[in-house]
């Protein structure tokens, strides 16, 4: 493997038609993965429109800031759907079917020990003690 200052050569993409920029693979991962929950925006956007839930798409179509609307809920949701997408990708790449290795593999027995703890009631004022 070789090495470029303090980076390896092995984290880094080659950006098709930049010539010989390189970029570094978990950011080209995220670009990809928010480019997706972009696309899963809009279609979700037009989902709502389609269907008009809540009569939103009434609202959006007939107000004047009803682009405005429809591109707060595009973008907002774009970033919604493309962090998940995003975590669900990075959560996934370390999955492999193998059992945990290391550790303690025999687990004692609990064994309850009992412990005296005097229980405390109300304090009477003005009792009678005897």
């Amino acid at each position: 493997m070789r090495q470029n200052g303090s980076f390896s050569l092995s984290q880094y993409d080659y950006i098709q038609g930049m010539g010989d920029m390189l970029m570094p693979k978990l950011v080209r991962l995220y670009i990809v993965n928010a480019a997706l929950g972009f696309g899963l925006s809009a279609a979700f956007l037009g989902a709502i429109l389609a269907l008009n839930l809540g009569g939103l798409a009434d609202l959006i179509l007939n107000s004047e800031m009803g682009l405005v609307a429809a591109a707060m809920m595009f973008v907002f949701n774009g970033i919604v759907f493309g962090a998940v997408q995003f975590g669900i990708v990075v959560m996934s790449l370390g999955s492999e079917d193998e059992p945990p290795r290391g550790g303690l593999r025999q687990h004692a027995a609990l064994i309850p020990i009992p412990v005296a703890a005097p229980a405390r009631g109300p304090v009477r004022r003005g009792a009678r003690r005897g």
